[in-house]
Protein backbone atom coordinates (compact mmCIF):
# COMPACT_ATOMS: atom_id res chain seq x y z
CA UNK A 1 0.00 0.00 0.00
CA UNK A 2 2.88 2.34 0.75
CA UNK A 3 4.44 1.61 -2.64
CA UNK A 4 1.13 2.13 -4.44
CA UNK A 5 0.58 5.44 -2.67
CA UNK A 6 4.11 6.49 -3.50
CA UNK A 7 3.47 5.79 -7.18
CA UNK A 8 0.10 7.55 -7.04
CA UNK A 9 1.50 10.70 -5.40
CA UNK A 10 4.59 11.05 -7.59
CA UNK A 11 4.55 13.86 -10.16
CA UNK A 12 6.10 11.60 -12.84
CA UNK A 13 6.44 7.77 -12.77
CA UNK A 14 10.06 6.60 -12.65
CA UNK A 15 9.67 3.61 -14.99
CA UNK A 16 7.18 1.57 -17.00
CA UNK A 17 6.22 -0.53 -13.98
CA UNK A 18 5.16 2.56 -12.04
CA UNK A 19 3.39 3.87 -15.13
CA UNK A 20 1.23 0.73 -15.40
CA UNK A 21 0.62 0.73 -11.65
CA UNK A 22 -0.55 4.35 -11.84
CA UNK A 23 -2.85 3.57 -14.78
CA UNK A 24 -4.40 0.57 -13.03
CA UNK A 25 -5.01 2.61 -9.88
CA UNK A 26 -6.64 5.41 -11.85
CA UNK A 27 -8.72 2.90 -13.80
CA UNK A 28 -10.01 1.16 -10.66
CA UNK A 29 -10.78 4.48 -9.02
CA UNK A 30 -12.61 5.63 -12.16
CA UNK A 31 -14.74 2.46 -12.35
CA UNK A 32 -15.82 2.76 -8.71
CA UNK A 33 -16.54 6.49 -8.91
CA UNK A 34 -18.39 6.04 -12.23
CA UNK A 35 -20.66 3.37 -10.73
CA UNK A 36 -21.39 5.49 -7.67
CA UNK A 37 -22.01 8.53 -9.87
CA UNK A 38 -24.50 6.59 -12.02
CA UNK A 39 -26.34 5.26 -8.98
CA UNK A 40 -26.43 8.74 -7.45
CA UNK A 41 -27.92 10.31 -10.59
CA UNK A 42 -30.42 7.52 -11.30
CA UNK A 43 -31.55 6.55 -7.79
CA UNK A 44 -31.19 9.74 -5.75
CA UNK A 45 -31.57 12.55 -8.28
CA UNK A 46 -34.11 10.56 -10.36
CA UNK A 47 -32.65 11.26 -13.77
CA UNK A 48 -33.50 8.93 -16.64
CA UNK A 49 -31.48 5.74 -17.02
CA UNK A 50 -30.04 6.65 -20.42
CA UNK A 51 -29.01 10.14 -19.31
CA UNK A 52 -27.48 8.79 -16.10
CA UNK A 53 -25.52 6.11 -17.98
CA UNK A 54 -24.27 8.51 -20.66
CA UNK A 55 -23.23 11.11 -18.09
CA UNK A 56 -21.52 8.51 -15.89
CA UNK A 57 -19.53 7.06 -18.83
CA UNK A 58 -18.45 10.51 -20.05
CA UNK A 59 -17.51 11.58 -16.54
CA UNK A 60 -15.54 8.37 -15.96
CA UNK A 61 -13.50 8.76 -19.17
CA UNK A 62 -12.74 12.39 -18.39
CA UNK A 63 -11.79 11.51 -14.81
CA UNK A 64 -9.49 8.70 -16.00
CA UNK A 65 -7.56 10.98 -18.34
CA UNK A 66 -7.34 13.75 -15.75
CA UNK A 67 -6.10 11.52 -12.94
CA UNK A 68 -3.59 9.71 -15.13
CA UNK A 69 -2.09 12.82 -16.76
CA UNK A 70 -2.41 15.67 -14.24
CA UNK A 71 -0.54 15.35 -10.95
CA UNK A 72 -2.26 18.27 -9.09
CA UNK A 73 -5.63 16.88 -10.19
CA UNK A 74 -4.79 13.62 -8.41
CA UNK A 75 -3.99 15.63 -5.30
CA UNK A 76 -7.26 17.59 -5.51
CA UNK A 77 -9.22 14.39 -6.07
CA UNK A 78 -7.55 12.78 -3.05
CA UNK A 79 -8.35 15.82 -0.91
CA UNK A 80 -11.97 15.59 -2.04
CA UNK A 81 -12.38 12.10 -0.57
CA UNK A 82 -12.12 12.97 3.16
CA UNK A 83 -14.02 16.20 2.58
CA UNK A 84 -16.72 14.24 0.76
CA UNK A 85 -17.11 12.07 3.83
CA UNK A 86 -17.51 15.04 6.15
CA UNK A 87 -18.60 18.56 5.23
CA UNK A 88 -19.87 18.10 1.69
CA UNK A 89 -20.80 14.52 2.43
CA UNK A 90 -22.99 15.82 5.21
CA UNK A 91 -24.74 18.14 2.76
CA UNK A 92 -25.27 15.28 0.33
CA UNK A 93 -26.64 13.06 3.10
CA UNK A 94 -28.90 15.87 4.26
CA UNK A 95 -30.26 16.39 0.75
CA UNK A 96 -30.76 12.61 0.52
CA UNK A 97 -32.80 12.67 3.74
CA UNK A 98 -34.94 15.50 2.42
CA UNK A 99 -35.47 13.62 -0.85
CA UNK A 100 -36.44 10.43 0.99
CA UNK A 101 -38.95 12.30 3.14
CA UNK A 102 -40.40 14.17 0.16
CA UNK A 103 -40.72 11.11 -2.08
CA UNK A 104 -42.01 8.61 0.50
CA UNK A 105 -43.79 10.53 3.26
CA UNK A 106 -45.38 13.44 1.40
CA UNK A 107 -47.36 11.18 -1.01
CA UNK A 108 -48.45 9.17 2.04
CA UNK A 109 -49.89 12.29 3.66
CA UNK A 110 -51.67 13.32 0.46
CA UNK A 111 -53.08 9.79 0.00
CA UNK A 112 -54.52 9.75 3.53
CA UNK A 113 -56.04 13.20 2.99
CA UNK A 114 -57.62 11.84 -0.22
CA UNK A 115 -59.09 8.98 1.83
CA UNK A 116 -60.65 11.47 4.25
CA UNK A 117 -62.11 13.41 1.33
CA UNK A 118 -63.48 10.18 -0.16
CA UNK A 119 -65.21 9.46 3.15
CA UNK A 120 -66.75 12.94 3.12
CA UNK A 121 -67.79 12.46 -0.51
CA UNK A 122 -69.39 9.10 0.32
CA UNK A 123 -71.34 10.58 3.23
CA UNK A 124 -72.58 13.52 1.14
CA UNK A 125 -73.53 11.30 -1.78
CA UNK A 126 -75.44 8.70 0.25
CA UNK A 127 -77.13 11.24 2.50
CA UNK A 128 -78.32 13.24 -0.51
CA UNK A 129 -79.61 10.11 -2.26
CA UNK A 130 -81.34 8.94 0.89
CA UNK A 131 -82.86 12.36 1.39
CA UNK A 132 -84.15 12.40 -2.17
CA UNK A 133 -85.62 8.94 -1.72
CA UNK A 134 -87.35 10.10 1.44
CA UNK A 135 -89.38 12.60 -0.61
CA UNK A 136 -91.16 9.60 -2.11
CA UNK A 137 -93.00 9.46 1.21
CA UNK A 138 -94.66 12.73 0.36
CA UNK A 139 -95.79 11.36 -2.98
CA UNK A 140 -97.24 8.24 -1.40
CA UNK A 141 -98.91 10.23 1.36
CA UNK A 142 -100.41 12.73 -1.10
CA UNK A 143 -101.81 9.93 -3.25
CA UNK A 144 -103.47 8.12 -0.35
CA UNK A 145 -104.66 11.40 1.10
CA UNK A 146 -106.18 12.30 -2.26
CA UNK A 147 -108.00 8.96 -2.35
CA UNK A 148 -109.62 9.76 0.97
CA UNK A 149 -110.72 13.20 -0.17
CA UNK A 150 -112.11 11.75 -3.38
CA UNK A 151 -114.36 9.44 -1.41
CA UNK A 152 -116.80 12.27 -0.92
CA UNK A 153 -119.99 11.77 -2.71
CA UNK A 154 -119.57 12.33 -6.39
CA UNK A 155 -122.83 10.84 -7.60
CA UNK A 156 -124.82 13.94 -6.72
CA UNK A 157 -125.43 16.67 -9.18
CA UNK A 158 -125.10 19.39 -6.54
CA UNK A 159 -121.31 19.65 -7.00
CA UNK A 160 -118.55 17.42 -8.14
CA UNK A 161 -115.06 17.87 -6.73
CA UNK A 162 -112.11 17.92 -9.02
CA UNK A 163 -109.50 15.20 -8.97
CA UNK A 164 -108.56 14.82 -5.34
CA UNK A 165 -104.96 13.72 -6.01
CA UNK A 166 -102.45 16.49 -5.33
CA UNK A 167 -100.04 17.59 -8.00
CA UNK A 168 -96.81 16.79 -6.13
CA UNK A 169 -93.53 17.30 -8.00
CA UNK A 170 -90.40 15.54 -6.71
CA UNK A 171 -86.80 16.13 -7.66
CA UNK A 172 -85.90 12.48 -7.60
CA UNK A 173 -83.24 12.63 -10.29
CA UNK A 174 -80.49 11.00 -8.26
CA UNK A 175 -78.34 10.65 -11.37
CA UNK A 176 -77.94 14.41 -11.57
CA UNK A 177 -76.93 14.59 -7.91
CA UNK A 178 -74.46 11.73 -8.33
CA UNK A 179 -72.98 13.42 -11.37
CA UNK A 180 -72.52 16.69 -9.50
CA UNK A 181 -70.93 14.88 -6.56
CA UNK A 182 -68.64 13.00 -8.93
CA UNK A 183 -67.56 16.23 -10.63
CA UNK A 184 -66.85 17.86 -7.27
CA UNK A 185 -64.83 14.84 -6.11
CA UNK A 186 -62.85 14.71 -9.34
CA UNK A 187 -62.08 18.40 -9.09
CA UNK A 188 -60.73 17.98 -5.55
CA UNK A 189 -58.80 14.87 -6.60
CA UNK A 190 -57.25 16.65 -9.58
CA UNK A 191 -56.28 19.59 -7.39
CA UNK A 192 -54.51 17.24 -5.00
CA UNK A 193 -52.77 15.50 -7.88
CA UNK A 194 -51.53 18.86 -9.15
CA UNK A 195 -50.27 19.80 -5.66
CA UNK A 196 -48.59 16.42 -5.25
CA UNK A 197 -46.87 16.67 -8.63
CA UNK A 198 -45.81 20.24 -7.88
CA UNK A 199 -44.31 19.24 -4.53
CA UNK A 200 -42.44 16.32 -6.06
CA UNK A 201 -41.11 18.39 -8.95
CA UNK A 202 -40.07 21.23 -6.66
CA UNK A 203 -38.27 18.93 -4.25
CA UNK A 204 -36.61 17.04 -7.10
CA UNK A 205 -35.45 20.25 -8.78
CA UNK A 206 -34.23 21.68 -5.49
CA UNK A 207 -32.40 18.50 -4.62
CA UNK A 208 -30.69 18.43 -8.02
CA UNK A 209 -29.71 22.06 -7.69
CA UNK A 210 -28.31 21.57 -4.19
CA UNK A 211 -26.49 18.39 -5.22
CA UNK A 212 -24.90 20.04 -8.26
CA UNK A 213 -23.87 23.09 -6.26
CA UNK A 214 -22.43 20.88 -3.52
CA UNK A 215 -20.27 18.92 -5.96
CA UNK A 216 -18.99 22.10 -7.64
CA UNK A 217 -18.30 23.73 -4.28
CA UNK A 218 -16.52 20.58 -3.12
CA UNK A 219 -14.15 20.72 -6.10
CA UNK A 220 -13.64 24.46 -5.65
CA UNK A 221 -12.92 24.13 -1.93
CA UNK A 222 -10.39 21.33 -2.46
CA UNK A 223 -8.67 23.29 -5.23
CA UNK A 224 -8.58 26.39 -3.04
CA UNK A 225 -7.10 24.38 -0.17
CA UNK A 226 -4.30 23.06 -2.39
CA UNK A 227 -3.66 26.55 -3.77
CA UNK A 228 -3.34 28.03 -0.26
CA UNK A 229 -1.17 25.12 0.84
CA UNK A 230 1.25 25.74 -2.02
CA UNK A 231 1.35 29.55 -1.84
CA UNK A 232 0.85 30.45 1.84
CA UNK A 233 3.26 28.99 4.43
CA UNK A 234 1.07 30.14 7.34
CA UNK A 235 -2.07 28.42 6.02
CA UNK A 236 -3.11 25.43 8.18
CA UNK A 237 0.38 25.22 9.66
CA UNK A 238 0.00 24.55 13.39
CA UNK A 239 0.59 20.76 13.57
CA UNK A 240 3.46 18.85 15.17
CA UNK A 241 4.47 16.77 12.16
CA UNK A 242 7.23 14.20 11.87
CA UNK A 243 9.31 16.60 9.78
CA UNK A 244 9.02 19.28 12.47
CA UNK A 245 9.98 16.80 15.21
CA UNK A 246 12.96 15.61 13.20
CA UNK A 247 14.04 19.17 12.53
CA UNK A 248 13.81 20.17 16.21
CA UNK A 249 15.74 17.06 17.29
CA UNK A 250 18.46 17.67 14.73
CA UNK A 251 18.87 21.23 15.96
CA UNK A 252 18.57 20.20 19.62
CA UNK A 253 15.45 22.30 20.19
CA UNK A 254 12.90 19.70 21.27
CA UNK A 255 11.86 22.02 24.12
CA UNK A 256 10.16 24.24 21.54
CA UNK A 257 7.50 21.62 20.89
CA UNK A 258 6.81 20.90 24.56
CA UNK A 259 6.58 24.56 25.48
CA UNK A 260 4.15 25.32 22.64
CA UNK A 261 1.93 22.27 23.12
CA UNK A 262 -1.08 24.49 23.90
CA UNK A 263 -0.95 26.15 20.50
CA UNK A 264 0.09 23.16 18.41
CA UNK A 265 -1.86 20.00 17.66
CA UNK A 266 -0.82 16.56 16.59
CA UNK A 267 -2.51 15.49 13.33
CA UNK A 268 -3.29 12.04 14.71
CA UNK A 269 -4.43 13.26 18.13
CA UNK A 270 -8.05 13.32 19.32
CA UNK A 271 -7.74 16.73 20.98
CA UNK A 272 -9.95 19.46 19.51
CA UNK A 273 -9.26 23.14 19.81
CA UNK A 274 -11.83 25.53 21.24
CA UNK A 275 -12.59 26.95 17.79
CA UNK A 276 -13.18 23.46 16.42
CA UNK A 277 -15.55 22.59 19.28
CA UNK A 278 -17.58 25.80 18.84
CA UNK A 279 -17.82 25.18 15.09
CA UNK A 280 -19.08 21.65 15.70
CA UNK A 281 -21.77 22.88 18.12
CA UNK A 282 -22.97 25.54 15.68
CA UNK A 283 -23.27 22.98 12.89
CA UNK A 284 -25.15 20.58 15.18
CA UNK A 285 -27.67 23.30 16.05
CA UNK A 286 -28.43 23.86 12.37
CA UNK A 287 -28.78 20.13 11.75
CA UNK A 288 -31.12 19.84 14.75
CA UNK A 289 -33.42 22.53 13.32
CA UNK A 290 -33.63 20.62 10.03
CA UNK A 291 -34.26 17.40 11.95
CA UNK A 292 -37.13 19.01 13.84
CA UNK A 293 -38.75 20.03 10.56
CA UNK A 294 -38.46 16.45 9.29
CA UNK A 295 -39.96 15.14 12.54
CA UNK A 296 -42.92 17.51 12.07
CA UNK A 297 -43.50 16.04 8.59
CA UNK A 298 -43.23 12.48 9.95
CA UNK A 299 -45.66 13.33 12.78
CA UNK A 300 -48.04 14.85 10.22
CA UNK A 301 -47.92 11.59 8.28
CA UNK A 302 -48.91 9.59 11.34
CA UNK A 303 -51.62 12.07 12.28
CA UNK A 304 -53.09 11.96 8.76
CA UNK A 305 -53.11 8.15 8.87
CA UNK A 306 -54.81 8.17 12.26
CA UNK A 307 -57.50 10.55 11.00
CA UNK A 308 -58.06 8.56 7.79
CA UNK A 309 -58.21 5.23 9.64
CA UNK A 310 -60.67 6.62 12.18
CA UNK A 311 -62.84 8.11 9.42
CA UNK A 312 -62.96 4.82 7.49
CA UNK A 313 -63.83 2.82 10.61
CA UNK A 314 -66.45 5.28 11.83
CA UNK A 315 -68.21 5.60 8.48
CA UNK A 316 -68.69 1.83 8.45
CA UNK A 317 -70.33 2.06 11.89
CA UNK A 318 -72.81 4.78 10.99
CA UNK A 319 -76.36 3.78 11.93
CA UNK A 320 -79.40 4.68 9.88
CA UNK A 321 -81.60 7.56 11.00
CA UNK A 322 -85.35 6.78 11.15
CA UNK A 323 -87.67 9.38 9.62
CA UNK A 324 -91.41 9.35 10.32
CA UNK A 325 -94.01 11.39 8.43
CA UNK A 326 -97.34 11.57 10.27
CA UNK A 327 -100.51 13.00 8.65
CA UNK A 328 -103.61 13.69 10.68
CA UNK A 329 -106.59 15.07 8.72
CA UNK A 330 -109.88 16.04 10.33
CA UNK A 331 -112.69 17.94 8.58
CA UNK A 332 -116.22 19.02 9.46
CA UNK A 333 -118.75 20.66 7.14
CA UNK A 334 -121.17 23.36 8.12
CA UNK A 335 -123.51 25.27 5.83
CA UNK A 336 -124.67 28.50 7.46
CA UNK A 337 -127.94 29.75 6.06
CA UNK A 338 -129.81 32.99 6.85
CA UNK A 339 -133.39 32.76 7.96
CA UNK A 340 -134.76 34.45 4.86
CA UNK A 341 -133.28 31.70 2.60
CA UNK A 342 -135.42 28.76 3.70
CA UNK A 343 -135.25 26.95 0.42
CA UNK A 344 -131.45 27.13 0.29
CA UNK A 345 -131.28 25.87 3.86
CA UNK A 346 -133.53 22.94 3.09
CA UNK A 347 -131.37 22.09 0.14
CA UNK A 348 -128.23 22.40 2.21
CA UNK A 349 -129.70 20.31 4.99
CA UNK A 350 -130.47 17.58 2.52
CA UNK A 351 -126.97 17.87 1.10
CA UNK A 352 -125.41 17.57 4.57
CA UNK A 353 -127.34 14.45 5.21
CA UNK A 354 -125.83 13.08 2.04
CA UNK A 355 -122.22 14.29 2.70
CA UNK A 356 -121.85 13.54 6.40
CA UNK A 357 -121.51 9.79 6.00
CA UNK A 358 -118.92 10.27 3.22
CA UNK A 359 -116.48 12.60 5.03
CA UNK A 360 -114.03 10.77 7.28
CA UNK A 361 -110.85 11.62 9.16
CA UNK A 362 -107.43 10.54 7.92
CA UNK A 363 -104.48 9.64 10.17
CA UNK A 364 -101.46 7.61 9.07
CA UNK A 365 -97.67 7.48 9.62
CA UNK A 366 -95.04 6.80 6.97
CA UNK A 367 -91.58 5.50 7.88
CA UNK A 368 -88.25 5.89 6.12
CA UNK A 369 -84.57 5.46 7.03
CA UNK A 370 -81.75 7.84 6.10
CA UNK A 371 -78.39 6.15 5.48
CA UNK A 372 -75.04 7.94 5.34
CA UNK A 373 -72.79 5.14 4.09
CA UNK A 374 -72.91 2.36 1.56
CA UNK A 375 -70.87 -0.68 0.64
CA UNK A 376 -70.65 0.66 -2.93
CA UNK A 377 -68.57 3.70 -1.93
CA UNK A 378 -65.13 3.81 -3.48
CA UNK A 379 -62.84 4.50 -0.52
CA UNK A 380 -59.16 3.71 -0.71
CA UNK A 381 -57.73 2.16 2.44
CA UNK A 382 -55.49 4.42 4.53
CA UNK A 383 -51.77 4.09 3.82
CA UNK A 384 -49.75 3.07 6.85
CA UNK A 385 -46.68 5.15 7.75
CA UNK A 386 -43.52 3.65 6.33
CA UNK A 387 -41.43 2.78 9.37
CA UNK A 388 -38.47 1.77 7.22
CA UNK A 389 -38.24 5.34 5.92
CA UNK A 390 -38.08 6.65 9.49
CA UNK A 391 -35.37 4.08 10.26
CA UNK A 392 -33.32 5.06 7.22
CA UNK A 393 -33.63 8.77 8.02
CA UNK A 394 -32.60 8.08 11.61
CA UNK A 395 -29.52 6.13 10.54
CA UNK A 396 -28.54 8.80 8.03
CA UNK A 397 -28.89 11.47 10.69
CA UNK A 398 -26.65 9.49 13.05
CA UNK A 399 -24.03 9.45 10.30
CA UNK A 400 -24.60 13.18 9.70
CA UNK A 401 -24.03 13.98 13.37
CA UNK A 402 -20.91 11.82 13.36
CA UNK A 403 -19.50 13.69 10.36
CA UNK A 404 -19.70 16.93 12.34
CA UNK A 405 -16.91 15.73 14.64
CA UNK A 406 -15.11 13.79 11.93
CA UNK A 407 -14.83 16.92 9.82
CA UNK A 408 -11.96 18.21 11.92
CA UNK A 409 -9.96 15.01 11.53
CA UNK A 410 -10.77 14.90 7.81
CA UNK A 411 -9.44 18.44 7.51
CA UNK A 412 -6.21 17.28 9.10
CA UNK A 413 -5.97 14.40 6.65
CA UNK A 414 -6.25 16.91 3.78
CA UNK A 415 -3.03 18.51 4.97
CA UNK A 416 -1.33 15.14 5.18
CA UNK A 417 -2.45 14.22 1.64
CA UNK A 418 -1.14 17.49 0.27
CA UNK A 419 2.15 16.94 2.11
CA UNK A 420 2.59 13.51 0.53
CA UNK A 421 2.06 14.96 -2.95
CA UNK A 422 4.35 17.96 -2.45
CA UNK A 423 7.14 16.91 -0.07
CA UNK A 424 9.37 19.88 -0.88
CA UNK A 425 6.60 22.28 0.08
CA UNK A 426 6.10 20.41 3.34
CA UNK A 427 9.80 20.89 4.09
CA UNK A 428 9.43 24.64 3.61
CA UNK A 429 6.35 24.71 5.87
CA UNK A 430 8.18 22.77 8.58
CA UNK A 431 11.12 25.20 8.47
CA UNK A 432 8.75 28.17 8.58
CA UNK A 433 6.94 26.83 11.65
CA UNK A 434 10.26 26.00 13.36
CA UNK A 435 11.59 29.51 12.81
CA UNK A 436 8.30 30.95 14.10
CA UNK A 437 8.56 28.88 17.28
CA UNK A 438 12.18 29.97 17.74
CA UNK A 439 11.29 33.66 17.49
CA UNK A 440 8.43 33.24 19.91
CA UNK A 441 10.67 31.39 22.38
CA UNK A 442 13.32 34.11 22.20
CA UNK A 443 10.72 36.82 22.79
CA UNK A 444 9.37 35.04 25.83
Amino acid sequence: MVDLWSVYSKPVPANARELWALFLQCFCITVVIGGLFYNWMFASLEYSQHLSAATAVSFSLLLLLTLFLVHPARCVFSIIMPTLGTKQGRKLLLSTCIMIVAVNITPNIISNIKTILQVIECICKNSSESLLNSTALLGEASWEFGDVIQTVVDDTNAWRPMNGHFKFALLNNSTLVNHQMYLAGEKIRNNFLVVEALVKDSVRAGNRLVAGFSVLYLCFESTLYLKNYLTNLRFDNFYITKKLERLSVDRKAAHLLTGSSKNLLRPTGLKLSREEVMLCLAQMMFLTVVLMLMLVIIATDRFAFSMADTAVRKVAQFSVVPVTLSIKYSVSARFPCPAHQIQVYQFSHQLMQILEPSIQDFEKSYHHYLSFSSAHCRINPPRHPNNSVVLVVGLLYCIIYATVFLETYAHRSCRKIAASFFESQEEKRAHYLYNKLCRKYEEE
